[in-house]
């Protein structure tokens, strides 16, 4: 299945992520410790269910086709179509989108998130990708949580930190504030 594929992402244990030559794409997980909630519920199986929960929330993601359990009884893998599309990190980078006119569309999005009880603390300009529809939508969803309920102040809050946290660790500089702004006021309704 990996012949001919192409790494995109791999870490100090190897690959993690493969871009296949059909297009489709082969995402590797691993176990990192012996004990752990892993071991009833993979991250596989997180990253299929959060990918179904997103589609039913109508959150543009990436579509799962199969999920394997691998010879090493730590790892597992899902093949997974991807979402097309770009993410805001490489169209803000490569200029093909200004900081300005993505913040309301980006602000309407990020409060769809937190009303339907998308606590992302992996949120980031690298993790949302721009369809060629316009849409924006969610990569790399194995960490994200569902809740029932609209999210309260405090994971808003974390949320937007951690998004700040990625744009100081990649050294962007963007002011987020007029982000949080604009989320703060579709939220008060103005």
């Amino acid at each position: 299945m990996i012949e001919g594929a192409s790494i995109l992402e791999q870490d100090s244990y190897g690959p993690k992520v493969y871009a296949l030559t059909d297009g489709n794409m082969l995402k590797l997980f691993r176990r990192k410790r012996l004990l752990s909630s892993a071991l009833l519920r993979p991250q596989s199986l997180r990253f299929c269910a959060n990918a179904e929960a997103l589609k039913k929330r109508g959150i543009p993601t990436l579509t799962p086709l199969q999920l394997y359990r691998l010879d090493d009884a730590s790892r597992t893998a899902v093949l997974y179509c991807p979402l097309p599309g770009e993410t805001l990190f490489t169209l803000l980078c490569e200029g093909k989108a200004d900081w300005l006119d993505l913040l309301p569309p980006l602000a309407r999005f990020i409060n769809h998130l937190h009303e339907s009880g998308v606590y992302f603390r992996s949120l980031h300009l690298g993790n949302i990708v721009k369809t060629p529809d316009g849409a924006f939508g969610l990569i790399d969803i194995a960490d994200l949580q569902i809740r029932r309920r609209a999210l309260g102040r405090g994971r808003i809050r974390r949320n937007q930190e951690h998004f700040d946290k990625y744009l100081r660790k990649e050294n962007i500089v963007l002011d987020t504030a007029q982000l949080w702004a604009h989320c703060e006021k579709i939220r008060q309704g103005a």
